[in-house]
């Protein structure tokens, strides 16, 4: 049976949308978890405390490793299978890593963070697989309306730390067995998934622009830039977190609700940044989430009291949302259908690459570039400064650019 790819009432696109969301709220609920403990649990196992977020950095470099086979596959056998893979990968990640706190080995606890990165990955794809049904129209809201299913997986993972990081003995254990059982049975929703099989296509038909002639387009070069900015920022600062509100004081409880306002703040304006995309522009809404960026950097440096926390990383998250949504909406229409697998897989290979040096760096300057964690906090804050430039350069230069006829 052959599906159109869009019904003219985006009927097929709206049911995938909710798929996608209750697959985000539930498996996405997992990356709130582990990004909360993750840097805490490295800390207990590294013997050295400059390497306490290499956990998550492993995290988001298996994430660039996957992100072109993932996408490969996806682009070959269908979203569906791309995302079981990502599931599965990440119930394996999770176990091993489980392992590894019972043992006390950080080596094989880094293992699991590096398998886990495929469900990362994977995920990421969520954003993608709601544009693919979707009309022209819609395509902006879809994004979106999927991204916001973070906001229950922020509120869920939340939760379940609470309630679960010290259920064992071994601290972080139960955190680690929830999360497999999260991939196991969450993963069944992708059953009812309706995105049809990409068309084979002939063998004279185009080959379409190689990776190098997509990024030389100044559309999709821009995009990719500000993606990579918002999401590397975002991670640079979120990672250092946790470690630098306990560090200045306060305790765990306050890193996970700190980290919890962050969240929510990434995903609720979701509701309403596809409609603000389709009103005022998306090039707008990319410049607005980058200054929101800086906005954030500039309240983590004006003081480390529990409020600047809380402002900080709720404008971080903002930004995040309005520069990554927005450059996800300004590539999904930038190339052409058989050019999908290419270039999603390269610019998730790009963004995520560039989040693992974004968490490499957190952990060094965090820990490692003053004597102090008010000291490292400011250094990681700081380094945000020349890549918002970056970025806000190279969008300045698409928005001044004259329009095609």
């Amino acid at each position: 049976m052959t599906m159109t790819m869009t019904a003219p009432d985006d009927r097929v696109a709206k049911r995938n949308v909710v798929i996608l969301v209750i697959a985000q709220a539930i498996l996405g609920a997992q990356m709130p978890m582990i990004f909360t403990i993750g840097g805490l649990a490295g800390q207990s196992l590294a013997s050295n405390a400059c390497f306490a977020t290499l956990p998550i950095s492993l995290i988001v470099a298996g994430s660039m490793l996957a992100a072109n086979p993932i996408s490969a596959i996806m682009q070959r056998f269908g979203r569906r299978v791309g995302f079981l893979i990502g599931a599965l990968f990440g119930a394996l990640g999770a176990a091993i890593g489980a392992y590894g706190l019972y043992l006390g080995s950080f080596p094989i606890f880094l293992v699991g963070s590096l398998l886990t990165g495929v469900y990362m990955s994977a995920q990421g794809f969520y954003r993608f697989a709601a544009a693919d049904t979707a009309s022209t129209a819609f395509r902006p809201k879809a994004i979106s309306y999927v991204m916001a299913g973070g906001l229950l997986a922020a509120v869920l993972g939340k939760t379940l730390v609470v309630e679960t990081s010290d259920a064992f003995v071994v601290p972080f254990m139960g955190t680690y067995m929830v999360i497999i059982l999260l991939n196991l049975l969450g993963s069944a929703v992708f059953l009812f998934l309706r995105i049809p099989l990409p068309e084979k296509r002939a063998a004279d038909a185009p080959a379409g622009r190689s990776r190098w002639e997509l990024l030389k387009d100044p559309v999709i070069s821009t995009a990719v830039i500000c993606a990579v900015v918002s999401y590397a920022l975002m991670n640079l600062v979120m990672t250092s977190t946790p470690l630098a509100v306990v560090g200045c004081g306060f305790g765990q409880a306050d890193a996970a609700n700190v980290v919890m306002s962050h969240v929510l703040a990434m995903y609720i304006p979701s509701f309403f940044t596809g409609h603000l995309i389709t009103r005022f522009g998306v090039e707008r809404i990319v410049g607005a989430g980058l200054v929101i960026l800086a906005g954030a950097g500039f309240v983590a440096l004006s003081g480390v009291t529990l409020e600047n926390f809380y402002i900080a990383l709720v404008l971080l998250g903002l930004g995040w949302n309005f520069g990554f949504i927005g450059a996800t909406t300004l590539l999904a229409g930038a190339h052409e259908d058989h050019e999908k697998g290419r270039m999603q897989g390269l610019n998730d290979f790009l963004v995520f690459g560039g989040v693992t040096i974004a968490s490499l760096s957190s952990g060094g300057l965090m820990n490692c570039s003053g004597g102090t964690p008010t000291e490292g906090w400011s250094a990681v804050n700081l380094a945000m400064a020349p890549f918002l430039v970056l970025a806000g350069t190279a969008l300045l230069r698409l928005m001044m650019r004259p329009k095609e006829a």
